[in-house]
């Protein structure tokens, strides 16, 4: 029998909803899972909205934006010399009343900062924008220093979702938990699926959910740990993973606990999906998120300028006669 042909709806230029290097058995993450939090392994099925839930009153989703400006050097007065990355970032949260019916920007910062080892640089300023020095450690290879600057945009959106937060929200973060597990009430959103975590026949659990379910809660035991599950979000029938994504909750709470966030998600994520005729990552790219990242880049200013600025800051001073 020939094996099924499929589309991914996601626009290429966006990569794919699942990057794991295969869809099968043969590709597994060497993470250590524990599939028997919810139901036992062998017990594994999906689990529909259960009866009676209600979403949260308020629902806020968070979500940071990076660019690099500039790719630069600094010269040290040895002879040496040390690569270095301008950069721009932003986070910003988008305050969803479900009672009302109503969304709204709640609040946003912008940061910008010099990413070097170099231990002499300075801050940088450019026209009117100033690049705070943020020193890496080792020697600074220059392909390593975008993941640099996730530190302080993770910074600045526990910075942003605090100040915006009330009692009995639930905060859903665009992306993994990272560092922002300590936070009460809080969802890491994964759209994109890098690792396959289970083994053949959960996968085939997760990638069998149909809209509206989720899959049991397991425990992944990654660096960061954590509880986890996949949900299918509203979406016309495709590929096996179309509409899947993967949420996560602090290691911290009990599994219990784990389990009602679970539950709090399926009811709640699927009324913020996207249409394919509007947005190029349908469904995943939920629509609160779609347009807070339209605002944050927008509060980035002109790259172009910004460049421009850039490089007359790293001219030097003329001499005078």
């Amino acid at each position: 029998m020939s094996a099924r042909f499929f589309v991914d709806a996601w626009d290429p230029a966006y990569g794919a909803s699942f990057e794991a290097s295969s869809a099968g058995p043969a590709a597994p993450s060497s993470a250590q899972v524990d599939p028997d939090a919810e139901l036992p392994a062998v017990d594994w099925r999906a689990i529909d909205v259960r009866p009676g839930l209600r979403a949260p009153d308020v629902v806020l989703l968070v979500d940071g934006v990076r660019r690099i400006d500039a790719s630069v050097w600094t010269a040290e007065s040895d002879g040496g010399s040390f690569p270095g990355l301008a950069a721009s970032y932003a986070a910003g949260v988008v305050r969803c009343d479900l009672q009302r019916g109503v969304a709204q920007l709640a609040g946003t910062r912008v940061g910008r900062g010099l990413f070097t080892a170099s231990p002499s640089a300075e801050d940088v300023v450019a026209g009117r924008v100033r690049y705070p020095v943020h020193r890496v450690s080792g020697t600074g290879e220059l392909a390593k220093l975008p993941a640099a600057v996730q530190g302080p945009l993770t910074a600045l959106e526990v910075e942003v979702s605090g100040a915006a937060r009330v009692d009995g929200d639930l905060l859903v973060v665009d992306g993994p938990l990272r560092n922002r597990r300590q936070l009460p009430r809080t969802l890491g959103y994964i759209k994109t699926q890098h690792s396959q975590y289970l083994d053949a026949r959960l996968t085939a659990v997760v990638t069998g959910l149909a809209a509206g379910q989720r899959s049991p809660v397991f425990r992944l035991g990654t660096a960061w740990g954590g509880w986890s599950w996949y949900l299918r979000l509203p979406v016309a029938a495709g590929a096996p993973w179309a509409g899947i994504v993967r949420m996560e909750c602090s290691a911290d709470l009990t599994v219990e606990e784990a389990v009602e966030l679970a539950d709090l998600s399926l009811v709640t994520l699927p009324r913020f999906a996207s249409t394919p005729y509007k947005d190029p990552r349908a469904p995943q790219n939920l629509i609160p998120i779609a347009g807070l990242e339209r605002r944050l880049r927008a509060l980035l200013g002109d790259a172009r300028l910004l460049h421009r600025a850039l490089t007359a800051a790293a001219r030097p001073t003329a001499r005078r006669p």
